[in-house]
C-alpha cells in the first residue's frame, strides 16, 4: 500500500492534471508499473510489473542468485503519454510510450542501449554490438551474436561432444559499451539478424524448456560499460564477490577412476618418485567405475569401498604424509535441495543442513575437498543450495579453513561459495579442444572466475592420442582448474602414454598400440607442471585480484584492449592475467600457430625474442611448445620448482622484468588456507619498473596489514638480456638500478 501511495504522489507532482489523460503502462495484457532504480553509478534496474486486482505490482519469485542491493528509486510510473527523463548515476535514462521504450545514455551522452517492450508477450528488444560476449558456459562460441539461445541447462547433444555442458546465465556484454542482466523471468535470447530479443518462457526447470506463461515482473539490469572492467565489477556487485580458494588449488590435481587395492598410494608415490609436481588426488565414486571399484559403495553413498580402500584411515594418512590433498566424488544430490543457511534447523532431509550431516564422518578423516557431480536436472535454486552446502558445511567442522568443491553445474552467485566448475563430459577430439578456448573465456566473463576441463576430454575417441593429450595438458596449465580426468583413465597420468597398454579399459575405443609407447609425453607434461608451480606467486595474485575486482585469471583480449577491433573479435587467444598472452595449439600435427598480438611490444616466453604487436604473427611450434607472450613492462614473479604448493623452497622468487615500457605488479600473499584474508590479512608488495631510468622499486602497498614482515630476497632479472641482481626486502622501500 505504501508503494502505491508513493506512485500516485509522484504522478500528481510530476504531471499535474494532464497526466489524467495519459495511457496506462501495460505488460502481459495487464496494467503495470514501471520502476527505474539506481544500483550504482553504472547500473540501473528496470522493472516492469503487472498489477494484481488490488492494484499492487506482482512480485517476482525469490532468488538467491543476487545479493541484497541498496537501491534508490528514480522513477515510478503507471501512466505515460510523453517522454520522461531521469538521471541514474552517471547515466541518463529516457522513457517514452507507444511502444514503451527506454533509452540509456552514458556520461558522455552516447546512447549505449535501448530497450523496447512488447506488451502482449512480454518480450524485450535491445541493441546488439558487432561482438557480444557472456551468457555463461556452452552453446555457440565465441561471439554470441547471430544465434538463438534456448537457455537450457545441462549436458545436451549434439553440443556436449565439443562444447561441453551448458550453464546459461542471462548476462550479456556488448563490446561497444553495455551489459544486460535479465533477472526475471527466465527466457530465450534471440541474437539473430543484427539485433537482440529476449523472449520470456517462465521459470528455469533444469534441462527442460518451461511451458507456463510468466506472470510476474520483467526485471532487467542495464550497465553502462565505460571500460571493460566495469562489466565484471557490476556483475559481481549483483551476484556477490568470489571467495579465495585454498592455495593448493593452484597446483595440479590427478583424478582417478577404477582402482585396485593399494593403487591410490602407489600412484601418489610414483608422482613423488618421478618429481612430477601435484597437490591433490581425486577419486571417483563406485557407481561410475568398472567392476565396482571406486572409492565408495555406490551412487550417493558415504562409506569407503573395502575393495579399494580396505584400510581407509591408513590410506588417507599415507596420502597426507606425502603432502597430497584428498578430494572425493559424490553425486545423487536431492533434486529439491534447499536452505538459506547450513545452521538452519529443519526436519526435511533435503535441507542442506541435514544433507551435509552425512559428510561428517569423512570430514573427520580429513577429506580436503568434494566433487559434487551431475545435477543437470536441478533448478537454479537447488544448484545454488548445493554450492552453499559445500561451502558452509565444511566451515562447521573447520571454521577457519577455506572449503573447496568442484561442480558440473552452477549459476550466477556460485562464486560466493567458492564453487569451481568444469566443462562436463565432452569428447576427446581436436575440435573439442579448439572450442574450449572460447568456452572458457565466455564462462570467465559471465559465471565465475573458476573454470577448467577434463584434460584430454572425458570420452575417448579415435582422435585421442598422446599428441592431443599433450596439447590439452598445455592448455590446462593455463586454466584456473588444472586437472586430468576421463575414461581409460591411466592415459590421463603424465606417464600414461608410455605404459604399453591401456588398463583398465573403460570404453570400446582404445588408442593404437603404437601410441602407447610414447616416451615424449611425460617430459612435456613435466615441463608444464613445473611451469605452473613456478608461476604460483603470479597465479595466486590473480586469484586475489579476481576476488577484489572480478577480473578472472582467464581474460578475453577485449578486457585490456577495448579499442582494438581485432582484440575484441579474438576468441582463439587469451590473456592469463594482465601480462601473459596464451595461444593454445589446437590443430593436429601443427607446425606453426597464427596468433594476434595487440599493440605494444611483446616477448616470446621461450626465446625472449621481442616482437612488435598490433598484428597477427605465425609462431613455429613443436609438440613441446605452446606459444606464450609477455607484455613489455610486465613484471612476472617466478618461483623455484616445487613438488606441491606448500613446499618450502630455499631459493628466492625471481622478478622477471620485461623492458620496453613502464610497469607495475602488486604481488599478493597470505597463509593460503585460512579465512583471515576476509579481515584484510595479507601482504601486498608493490613492484614498480621505470623503463627510462632502468630502475625497479619494491615497497609495501597501502593494503598490507601484516606488520613486521620477514626479510626475504628477490632476484631481479631484466629481460631480454637476463641480467640479474639480488635484493633484500623486509617491508620497507628498496630500489635497484640496471
Amino acid at each position: 500500500m505504501i508503494r502505491t501511495a508513493i506512485s500516485a504522489l509522484v504522478i500528481t507532482i510530476s504531471f499535474g492534471v494532464s497526466q489524467a489523460f495519459a495511457d496506462p503502462i501495460r505488460h502481459l495484457g495487464q496494467n503495470a508499473e514501471l520502476s527505474v532504480d539506481q544500483i550504482s553509478d553504472f547500473t540501473a534496474r528496470i522493472a516492469l510489473s503487472p498489477l494484481d486486482d488490488k492494484g499492487m505490482p506482482l512480485p517476482g519469485k525469490a532468488s538467491t542468485a543476487f545479493v541484497e542491493q541498496k537501491s534508490q528509486n528514480k522513477l515510478l510510473l503507471r501512466d505515460l503519454n510523453s517522454t520522461q527523463k531521469v538521471t541514474v548515476g552517471k547515466m541518463t535514462i529516457s522513457v517514452k510510450p507507444a511502444p514503451l521504450t527506454i533509452t540509456c545514455q552514458d556520461a558522455a551522452g552516447k546512447v549505449f542501449q535501448e530497450l523496447i517492450f512488447s506488451e502482449p508477450d512480454g518480450a524485450m528488444s535491445f541493441r546488439t554490438a558487432s561482438v557480444v560476449l557472456g551468457l555463461g558456459e556452452g552453446e555457440k562460441q565465441y561471439d554470441r551474436s547471430g544465434s538463438l539461445y534456448p537457455m537450457l541447462n545441462g549436458q545436451r547433444a549434439p553440443l556436449l561432444a565439443t562444447h561441453g555442458s551448458t550453464i546459461p546465465v542471462p548476462f550479456l556484454i556488448g563490446t561497444d559499451g553495455w551489459a544486460l542482466y535479465v533477472h526475471r523471468p527466465w527466457g530465450q535470447f534471440d541474437l539473430r539478424g543484427g539485433k537482440g530479443k529476449f523472449l520470456p518462457t517462465g521459470d528455469a526447470k533444469g534441462m527442460k524448456q518451461p511451458k507456463e506463461t510468466p506472470k510476474g515482473p520483467l526485471e532487467v539490469y542495464v550497465v553502462s560499460v565505460e571500460e571493460p572492467a566495469v562489466a565484471l565489477q557490476e556483475y559481481y556487485r549483483l551476484s556477490g564477490k568470489p571467495v579465495m580458494p585454498p592455495k593448493w588449488t593452484m597446483g595440479y590435481m590427478q583424478s582417478h577412476r577404477s582402482l585396485e587395492l593399494g593403487e591410490p598410494v602407489e600412484i601418489a608415490k610414483t608422482f613423488r618418485d618421478k618429481q612430477l609436481p601435484v597437490d591433490a588426488v581425486i577419486y571417483l565414486g563406485t557407481g561410475y567405475t568398472n567392476g565396482q571399484t571406486g572409492w565408495n559403495m555406490g551412487h550417493g553413498t558415504f562409506e569407503f569401498n573395502p575393495k579399494t580402500f580396505d584400510k581407509p584411515a591408513e590410506y588417507v594418512k599415507s596420502l597426507h604424509d606425502m603432502n597430497f590433498k584428498l578430494v572425493l566424488h559424490i553425486n545423487k544430490a536431492p533434486p529439491t535441495m534447499h536452505g538459506l543457511s547450513i545452521t538452519e534447523k529443519s526436519m526435511d532431509a533435503n535441507h542442506i543442513s541435514n544433507y551435509w550431516a552425512k559428510h561428517k564422518a569423512l570430514m573427520n578423516m580429513d577429506v580436503n575437498g568434494w566433487w559434487p557431480d551431475d545435477g543437470d536436472e536441478l533448478p537454479i535454486e537447488a544448484r545454488l543450495a548445493r554450492h552453499r552446502c559445500y561451502y558452509e558445511g565444511p566451515l562447521l567442522d573447520r571454521p577457519n579453513e577455506r572449503p573447496w568443491s568442484l561442480h558440473r553445474n552452477g549459476f550466477a552467485g556460485a562464486q560466493r561459495y567458492g564453487g569451481w566448475i568444469w566443462s562436463g563430459d565432452n569428447e576427446s577430439r581436436w575440435e573439442t579442444l579448439k572450442v574450449h578456448v572460447p568456452v572458457g573465456i565466455n564462462y570467465s566473463l559471465s559465471l565465475t572466475p573458476f573454470w577448467g576441463t577434463d584434460i584430454g576430454g572425458f570420452v575417448p575417441k579415435e582422435e585421442f592420442t598422446g599428441e592431443l593429450y599433450a596439447r590439452w595438458f598445455q592448455f590446462g596449465a593455463f586454466n584456473p582448474l588444472f586437472r586430468s580426468h576421463g575414461r581409460n583413465w591411466k592415459l590421463r597420468l603424465p606417464w600414461g602414454w608410455n605404459l604399453g597398454e591401456v588398463k583398465p579399459i573403460e570404453t570400446k575405443i582404445v588408442p593404437n598400440k603404437s601410441e602407447l609407447s610414447n616416451a615424449a609425453i611425460e617430459p612435456i607434461c613435466k615441463k608444464y607442471l613445473e611451469l605452473r608451480y613456478q608461476l604460483l606467486p603470479y597465479n595466486y595474485t590473480l586469484m586475489r585480484e579476481a576476488c577484489d575486482t572480478g577480473l578472472p585469471p582467464m581474460r578475453a583480449l577485449w578486457l585490456h584492449y577495448p579499442s582494438d577491433p581485432m582484440a575484441a573479435k579474438d576468441g582463439e587467444d587469451y590473456l592469463w592475467g594482465r601480462d601473459i598472452l596464451v595461444a593454445p595449439v589446437v590443430a593436429k600435427g601443427a607446425r606453426e600457430r597464427s596468433l594476434y598480438l595487440p599493440a605494444g611490444s611483446w616477448y616470446d616466453w621461450w626465446t625472449n625474442e621481442k616482437i612488435a604487436g598490433g598484428k597477427t604473427i605465425k609462431r613455429p611450434v613443436d609438440l613441446a611448445t605452446m606459444p606464450l607472450y609477455v607484455r613489455a613492462g610486465a613484471i612476472i614473479p617466478f618461483d623455484p620448482i616445487r613438488q606441491y604448493t606448500s613446499q618450502a623452497v630455499t631459493e628466492p622468487t625471481t622478478l622477471k622484468v620485461y623492458r620496453g615500457a613502464d610497469g607495475q605488479f602488486v604481488l599478493y600473499d597470505d597463509d593460503g588456507k585460512s579465512l583471515e584474508y576476509l579481515k584484510g590479512q595479507g601482504t601486498w608488495t608493490k613492484i614498480t619498473w621505470n623503463d627510462g631510468k632502468g630502475q625497479l622499486v619494491i615497497e609495501p602497498d597501502a593494503r598490507t596489514t601484516v606488520q613486521g614482515q620477514v626479510e626475504r630476497a628477490f632476484d631481479v632479472m631484466v629481460m631480454p638480456e637476463g641480467t640479474k641482481k639480488r635484493v633484500t626486502y623486509s617491508g620497507k622501500r628498496v630500489e635497484v638500478g640496471f
